[in-house]
């Protein structure tokens, strides 16, 4: 199961067409991502578990505007496994009609030295399965 986040869009968040400022939606996707793994850590902090993640590359589809004070609710999940990365997909929608999709390559990383490092077991278990979204390649 995709875990959902939700923001409200903010004025300030929006461009002068009164919709969400595309860089805007990066930040959601980040937002999104750590309060997901944050869940699914003791305390909710996920350093806590000895790992980190770097986002290496990210596509970002458009699909309709959000606008301030809209809500914009997210799915998060797994889409891919490899060895050290990782792709997190996001679903992105407003009033249950889709805004966006976005899919993040991450890279699993060793605390304080950010070297490449296999996900650990542990973190996989807890990252989950893959779920099935549609997002970009």
């Amino acid at each position: 199961m995709p875990f959902h986040y939700q923001t409200r869009i903010r004025y300030g968040e929006c461009d002068q067409q009164g919709v969400v400022f595309n860089a805007n939606y990066m930040v959601y996707m980040d937002d999104a991502g750590e309060q997901w793994i944050s869940s699914l850590s003791p305390g909710g902090n996920f350093q806590s578990l000895g790992w980190d993640w770097m986002v290496v590359r990210s596509v970002l589809e458009w699909q309709a505007p959000a606008h301030s004070g809209d809500t914009l609710v997210i799915e998060v999940g797994i889409v891919r496994y490899g060895s050290p990365y990782f792709d997190i997909g996001y679903v992105g929608t407003v009033d249950g009609k889709p805004a966006f999709t976005a899919r993040a390559v991450c890279v699993s990383v060793a605390p304080v030295t950010l070297k490449k490092c296999p996900i650990p077991a542990e973190i996989r278990a807890r990252l989950g399965e893959v779920v099935e979204m549609t997002v970009p390649i």
